[in-house]
C-alpha cells in the first residue's frame, strides 16, 4: 500500500513498472522539502523487496524493517547527523559515496534487491557526484538507486541524465486540510491554518501538527515580524543584526523567518486585492486587514521583491548583515499608532 498522500501520477507510473518489470535502477525525485520525497523513495524500497502479490503490502517484515530502518539491504545516504547549524555547512562526502559503491557491489543480503536513497543530493561535493556518476552508467544487478533533490539545479547534469525524473508537487490546502481533520485531537481551525502554512507540503503540515511548539515559535516570530511594519529604522537594524547573527549558525531557521514575513506582504496584497479568503496566515486576519489600510499596492509589491531580493542574495552568500540591513531599509515603514498594542519589542525567536 502506498503511503503517499496525493501524487496520483507518480504512483501509478511506478506502479505499472512494478507490473511490468520496468522499474529504471536510478531515480531523481524533485519537490520542495516535505513534499513527500522519502515515503515514495521507503515505499518505492517496500515494493521492491516486498513479496506479496501487490507491493507494498506494509504488513510483511520485509515492509516493517524498512519502515523502522531496520533492513539491510535499504540504505539512507544524507548530510551527516549533527545540530541543524552545523548541517547548513555540511555536504555529502566521496567517502560516502565510495561505501555505497562497495555496498552495490555486494548481493542482497536478505531482500530480493539492493536500495540506496540519497537524501538532499544537490548537496554532494562535485568529487562525490562524479564518483556516483561511474555507478550509475554502469549499474550492477539488483540494485535500485533514489535520489532525492529540492534544489534539482545544484545537481551535474551528468547525474539528472542518468536517472529517470519524478517531480512531486505541492497539494490543494483543501486536500491537507482534509487529512488534517481526520486526525484524532485535531480541530478543525488548526487543520485549517496548518494547511495553509504547509504551502502544499503535508509532511510540514503533519510534524506541526504533533508538535505545538512549532505554532507557538511561528506565533511569535509573526508577532515581531508585524511589529517591525512601525518600528524604527534603529530597532530595524537591531534586529538584521540578530538575525545576521543567527545567519551564521544557522542558514535555514533565518530563511525560514524570512519565507514567514513574504507570506505576510503576500497577505496583505490578496486583502487589497480582494482575495482575503486566500490568505495564508489565516489566524492573523483581522490585524492584517488592518495593517493592509495603512498601504498601498505598490508599496506591499515593493516590499514582497525586497524580501525576495534578500532571500537571493543570502543563498549566494552575500554578506548577510548588509543584505538584511538593506531590507530593512527598503521595507515601507508607518508611524506607530498611538495606543496601538500590536507592535512588540523586536528580538529574534530561536526554535
Amino acid at each position: 500500500m502506498w503511503q503517499l498522500m496525493g501524487q496520483t501520477r507518480v504512483v501509478s507510473l511506478l506502479q505499472h513498472g512494478l507490473e511490468k518489470g520496468t522499474l529504471a535502477h536510478a531515480y531523481l525525485l524533485v519537490g520542495p522539502p516535505h513534499v513527500g520525497k522519502m515515503t515514495l523513495a521507503l515505499n518505492l524500497a517496500q515494493a521492491r523487496n516486498c513479496p506479496a502479490d501487490e507491493p507494498p503490502c506494509g504488513q510483511c517484515p520485509s515492509c516493517q524493517r524498512i519502515a523502522s530502518a531496520k533492513h539491510a539491504d535499504v540504505q539512507v545516504i544524507g548530510l551527516a547527523q549533527g545540530p541543524e547549524e552545523d548541517k547548513a555547512q555540511a555536504e555529502i562526502s566521496i567517502e560516502q559515496i565510495r561505501q555505497l559503491q562497495h555496498s552495490a557491489n555486494l548481493p542482497p543480503f536478505e531482500g530480493r534487491c539492493k536500495v540506496f536513497i540519497i537524501d538532499g543530493a544537490e548537496f554532494m561535493s562535485n568529487e562525490a557526484a562524479n564518483c556516483l556518476l561511474k555507478t550509475l552508467e554502469e549499474p550492477a544487478e539488483r540494485v535500485t538507486f533514489i535520489l532525492l533533490t529540492a534544489a534539482e539545479r545544484a545537481l551535474p547534469a551528468t547525474v539528472i541524465s542518468r536517472c529517470q525524473r519524478l517531480e512531486l508537487t505541492p497539494l490543494p490546502a483543501a486536500a491537507i486540510e482534509a487529512e488534517l481533520i481526520n486526525q484524532p485531537g485535531i480541530e478543525p481551525e488548526k487543520a485549517r491554518l496548518l494547511a495553509r502554512l504547509c504551502h502544499g507540503c503535508p509532511g510540514r503540515a503533519f510534524s506541526a501538527a504533533a508538535d505545538d511548539g512549532w505554532l507557538r515559535q511561528r506565533a511569535e516570530q509573526m508577532e515581531t515580524l508585524t511589529g517591525l511594519v512601525r518600528a524604527g529604522y534603529e530597532e530595524r537594524f537591531d534586529y538584521a543584526a540578530q538575525l545576521a547573527k543567527q545567519f551564521s549558525r544557522n542558514r535555514a531557521a533565518v530563511q525560514e523567518i524570512l519565507g514567514l514575513w513574504l507570506d505576510f506582504w503576500r497577505d496583505l496584497m490578496l486583502i487589497k486585492a480582494g482575495g482575503a479568503d486566500n490568505i495564508t496566515n489565516v489566524d492573523l486576519e483581522a490585524r492584517l486587514i488592518e495593517i493592509a489600510g495603512d498601504y498601498s499596492l505598490a508599496e506591499i509589491r515593493t516590499a514582497i521583491g525586497n524580501i525576495q531580493a534578500a532571500e537571493a542574495q543570502l543563498r549566494l552568500n552575500a554578506n548577510p548583515r548588509l543584505a538584511l540591513e538593506v531590507l530593512m531599509l527598503n521595507i515601507p515603514r508607518k508611524e506607530k499608532r498611538s495606543g496601538h498594542n500590536g507592535a512588540t519589542p523586536l528580538s529574534v525567536k530561536h526554535g
